[in-house]
C-alpha cells in the first residue's frame, strides 16, 4: 500500500498557523490536542458558553492544505467585517480558512483577527 507524502510546505505553514494560535495557550484555555500536524485549544465551560466547552480555534494539516479554524468569527461574524478579500478568499464556511502555502501578509492579518477574537471572547466571558 503506498503512503502519500505530506507536502513539505505544509510543515512550515502548520507550524507558522500554530505560532499564531499558541500566544493564546493558558489555563483558561489550554491546548485539547497538540500533536503533528493537529492542534487545538478549548478552554472549560462558562456561563457564556451555557455549560459547553469553549472551542477556540485549531490548526489542522489535511492532504489538499492547511486549516486555521477560528470559531470567535463563527460567533461574532461581526469580527469579519474588514477582513481583506485576499483572506476571506482563504474562507471555507464560517470559520476556516485554508492554505497550501505561505503568505506572511495573509497570516499577520489573521494574527489580528486571532487577537481581536480573543479579546472579544474574554469581553463577552467565553473565558474566565
Amino acid at each position: 500500500m503506498a503512503t502519500t507524502k505530506p507536502n513539505p510546505e505544509f510543515q512550515a505553514v502548520h507550524a507558522r498557523l500554530r505560532a499564531i494560535l499558541a500566544k493564546y495557550e493558558s489555563r483558561a484555555l489550554p491546548a485539547l490536542k497538540d500533536e503533528p500536524g493537529d492542534y487545538v485549544l478549548q478552554g472549560p465551560p462558562t456561563p457564556a458558553s451555557r455549560g459547553r466547552d469553549v472551542w477556540f480555534g485549531g490548526v489542522r494539516t489535511g492532504k489538499s492544505y492547511v486549516s486555521y479554524h477560528l470559531m470567535p468569527v463563527y460567533v461574532f461574524p461581526d469580527l469579519l467585517d474588514d477582513l481583506s478579500p485576499e483572506l476571506k478568499k482563504r474562507m471555507q464556511g464560517k470559520s476556516c480558512f485554508n492554505f497550501t502555502h505561505a503568505d506572511e501578509m495573509l497570516f499577520q492579518e489573521l494574527e489580528r483577527l486571532t487577537n481581536r477574537s480573543h479579546t472579544r471572547y474574554q469581553e463577552e466571558g467565553f473565558l474566565e
